[in-house]
């Protein structure tokens, strides 16, 4: 195949590529959103194959349609295979949701974001603050400075540095944990 395509190959390829790629959101039962990136895979496939391309052999259109089918092919055993190990897709339509995808069952605590470690939930979060700030609130000022300081380092790490003796510190952190606990707050 030349270096360069002439408009008419690129219309034929590029119209075989929508083609191919609609069919395939239609058989995987994906969202029209899908139907640009299916086409921008297929289209990719043709493109790293083009040069074996042998007029001599068959029609450029002859030559697309079966390396795009076999691309499309090897795409559906893909999905299928992600679905199958994840339970479907996210963004799958429900059947009988008025156009509901997955993703509207699925709480906003659960998504992606808290796998990164992301704050999801700002209501959870002011209530957590507020309850942490509570349970301070019963603690005296060495306890609160001793919770200040382990939020930095290890009791070891505090008895290292001179700031009492190891077994005292992991006593006192013992029963400032049961004073949190009596009022209510719980370790994270």
């Amino acid at each position: 195949m030349p270096t360069s395509i002439s408009p008419e190959d690129l219309h034929l390829i590029q119209y075989e590529a929508d083609a191919a790629a609609r069919r395939l959101r239609r058989t995987l039962g994906l969202s029209p959103d899908d139907t640009a990136d299916l086409r921008q895979e297929l289209l990719l496939d043709v493109i790293a194959r083009l040069r074996s391309f042998d007029p001599a052999r068959g029609s450029l259109g002859a030559f697309v349609g079966t390396v795009m089918a076999h691309r499309a092919s090897r795409l559906a055993a893909q999905i299928r295979n992600e679905r199958r190990h994840s339970g479907g897709s996210l963004d799958e339509p429900l059947a009988g949701a008025d156009g509901g995808c997955r993703v509207d069952l699925v709480g906003e605590e659960d998504r992606l974001a808290t796998l990164y470690g992301q704050p999801t939930n700002a209501f959870a979060a002011i209530e957590r603050r507020i309850e942490i700030e509570r349970g301070l609130g019963c603690l005296d000022r060495k306890d609160r400075v001793l919770c200040a300081a382990l939020s930095h380092a290890t009791p070891d790490q505090l008895a290292i540095a001179g700031r009492g003796v190891r077994s005292s510190l992991y006593r006192r952190v013992r029963e400032i944990r049961f004073r949190l606990m009596a009022v209510g707050l719980q370790a994270a």
